[in-house]
């Protein structure tokens, strides 16, 4: 007996398609057992990628989440008066909280991460040769939203320094408010030190995990 043509391709694609019918699993039981069970599984799988979010200063996201890439780079400044110089701490102007204070953020989910600060070389004025040391710009970290204050790593002229941010359940989530203060205890030569990525004004932020 000769099949058609069609009817011999229907009965190909459901022996194809009969197999996909029997992947879920079904589990007949008959009889006078007492009591009588009947078992069927099901397996589950959630794949969670690797990542890592920083943020200093003005930025999208917070340690709650709602992350994102945005380029947007703070200055701080301090222009004290000539009465000023030299009589101790000063505040800042600028970041994204005002006062010279940047809201800091790390997030981060493969154990714990290294965060570092790195300058090119103390500030200094261009031509006339002279410099402002980093080590006059102290950072205070102070509570935001998270229970573990985000630390800051101290900055240092031509050098990276170095803190470690310790996970739990291989999980970082820190925050903090950075409030950054020039030490003000010299008076130094007239001039405009460092400025917008000129003069080594631009410290380098860089957290890394495994």
């Amino acid at each position: 007996m000769r099949i058609p043509f069609i009817v011999r391709g229907l009965l190909a694609a459901g022996a194809v398609a009969m197999p996909l019918i029997g992947n879920a699993e079904s589990n007949y039981q008959t009889g006078a057992a007492s009591p009588m069970t009947a078992t069927a599984h099901v397996d589950f799988q959630i794949t969670i990628p690797k990542f890592l979010f920083l943020r200093v200063g003005n930025g999208t996201g917070t340690a709650a989440g709602g992350w994102a890439t945005q380029a947007v780079i703070d200055q701080i400044t301090w222009a004290p008066t000539a009465a000023q110089l030299g009589t101790g701490p000063l505040g800042g102007t600028g970041g994204d909280l005002g006062g010279g204070t940047e809201t800091a953020v790390v997030v981060a989910n493969n154990g714990n991460v290294t965060l570092t600060s790195s300058t090119l070389g103390a500030l200094n004025d261009g031509a006339a040769g002279d410099t402002i040391s980093y080590t006059n710009i102290t950072t205070a970290a102070s509570h935001n939203t998270t229970a573990t204050v985000l630390a800051a790593p101290a900055l240092a002229d031509g050098a990276t320094t170095t803190v470690t941010l310790t996970a739990v359940g291989k999980i970082v989530q820190q925050d903090a408010k950075w409030a950054y203060s020039y030490a003000n205890a010299t008076i130094p030569p007239q001039g405009v030190y460092g400025g917008i990525n000129a003069n080594n004004s631009r410290v380098t932020y860089t957290a890394s995990v495994p």
